[in-house]
């Protein structure tokens, strides 16, 4: 393993532990700058082929999971490790279906459920795009729908 400080590849394991989707985050030391730093080791697993509603497909792409949930949960009080337990969740019932292709309104849906019990405010800016909510009236109905429910 490479220091990301100062590129030398003598370091070593301070703390090792794993999570429930099988990952290790590993605590490290570089043994010629002394500095810490935290590795993510994510157990190579095959996810279903993602159909776009144009049809194609693609890679199921954990990054770009991440990237639209920072971006409906930016300045909301959501750490980054709880996006990354989102998107690990979503990534392992998606492996869960046993299917080798899945739409891609799966992941929009299980990513809609769990933005919903975490944060209103991320789920309607998710809904607003993945729902296609086009104008203040669709969002204002949506908010009204989440209200009901409470």
């Amino acid at each position: 393993m490479k220091c990301p400080h100062c590129h030398s590849t003598d370091t070593r394991v301070i703390d090792t532990r794993h999570d429930a989707q099988g990952n290790v985050r590993r605590r490290r030391e570089c043994k010629k700058c002394d500095k810490r730093f935290s590795t993510l080791e994510r157990t190579i697993l095959t996810t279903p082929l993602v159909i776009k509603k144009d049809g194609r497909r693609e890679e199921f792409d954990h990054d770009k999971l991440i990237s639209g949930l920072r971006i409906s949960c930016a300045r909301r009080p959501i750490g980054a490790d709880e996006l990354e337990r989102i998107a690990d969740r979503v990534a392992y019932a998606i492996r869960q279906t046993g299917r080798t292709e899945i739409p891609s309104q799966m992941i929009g849906d299980l990513v809609i459920d769990e933005l919903r019990q975490m944060d209103e405010v991320a789920y309607i800016r998710y809904a607003i795009v993945y729902m296609g909510l086009r104008d203040l009236e669709a969002v204002r109905r949506e908010i009204e729908r989440l209200r009901s429910q409470h």
